[in-house]
């Protein structure tokens, strides 16, 4: 499994879909889901999220943002007018007594209603385990993809679909959500070029995406550079060569880091004994992944699995 695959596994739009909100002027929207991931599609109008840092991003029709948690933010028609009455909603999908998925929620108006309106898909994101949080080390405090108007139209009327039908419409909403994150994030990687994290940009390269992949797939085996270079089918100076220009350390040095990430993901969320962890992520025995866990992160095994608990 690539990366992102994996990191993107334990992060779901599970029932906690606001699925299409159709507001008049003026309104305001505050987050407070403590989510680790908010996405906003404006399919028609617009506003400007006020983010927690005091800064502010405007955001207009074919625009997905997605916004890094877990602090409160907030989306308006028009921030200039604050002190002006607005029409305030708040989006917190995560307690017990959250229903996200309704057709109304706060006095929000949801399915399709032109007239001057601003139209959005709004998908707050839970996380199982810690899986998540590399992904989340990767990203911006927010991030801003541009969609061209067939695909605003194509999301548009799969919302109105998903509300239209009561059976399965929360399922399909979801999984209209988990999409959506995967293709704006994608884009956004793509777009990003150097800037994108290395584990992304290795497997678009030519020679080190299979050396790659084989490596993603098969963990536990005795990976060497040698062996990563037959199975991108080049010479070993030239892998490691290359290995080391675009993912920033040698293909050891990386090989480490992704088990010691791996090892960090299973002590945490799962029962997993120290000797069957070390297994997985490819150590002969429990003292040799110890040791190496212990260089890597400073702790043992046993004391960040406590620390996480």
């Amino acid at each position: 499994m690539d990366p992102l695959s994996s990191l993107l596994s334990g992060i779901r739009a599970e029932g906690s879909v606001v699925s299409h909100a159709v507001l008049h002027a003026a309104w305001s929207i505050r987050f407070t889901d403590g989510a680790p991931l908010t996405m906003v599609t404006v399919l028609r109008g617009g506003g400007t999220l006020l983010l927690p840092d005091g800064s502010e991003r405007v955001i207009a029709a074919g625009d997905t943002a997605i916004v890094r948690g877990p602090a409160p933010f907030r989306l308006m028609d028009q921030p200039a007018t604050v002190g002006h009455p607005h029409a305030e909603y708040e989006i917190n999908c995560f307690t017990a007594e959250a229903s996200c998925s309704d057709q109304e929620l706060a006095g929000i108006h949801w399915g399709t209603d032109p007239g001057g309106a601003t139209a959005l898909i709004v998908g707050a994101y839970r996380a199982t385990g810690h899986r998540h949080e590399r992904l989340l080390r990767a990203l911006p405090p927010i991030l801003v993809v541009t969609e061209d108007a067939d695909v605003c139209a194509w999301l548009e009327s799969s919302a109105a679909d998903a509300a239209r039908f009561s059976s399965g419409s929360q399922a399909l909403m979801d999984r209209l959500l988990d999409w959506a994150l995967v293709c704006t994030l994608r884009t956004w990687f793509d777009r990003a070029g150097a800037d994108a994290p290395s584990w992304y940009r290795g497997f678009a390269d030519p020679v080190l995406a299979p050396a790659l992949r084989a490596f993603h797939g098969r963990p536990a085996e005795t990976w060497t550079v040698a062996s990563l270079a037959a199975q991108a089918g080049v010479s070993r100076a030239l892998f490691a060569r290359r290995f080391t220009q675009l993912m920033g350390r040698p293909p050891l040095a990386y090989l480490t880091e992704c088990r010691m990430d791996e090892a960090g993901t299973l002590l945490a969320d799962t029962d997993l004994s120290i000797a069957q962890i070390a297994k997985t992520i490819g150590y002969a025995d429990a003292f040799g992944f110890s040791a190496a866990f212990k260089r890597h992160t400073g702790q043992s095994p046993s004391k960040f699995r406590a620390a996480a608990a």
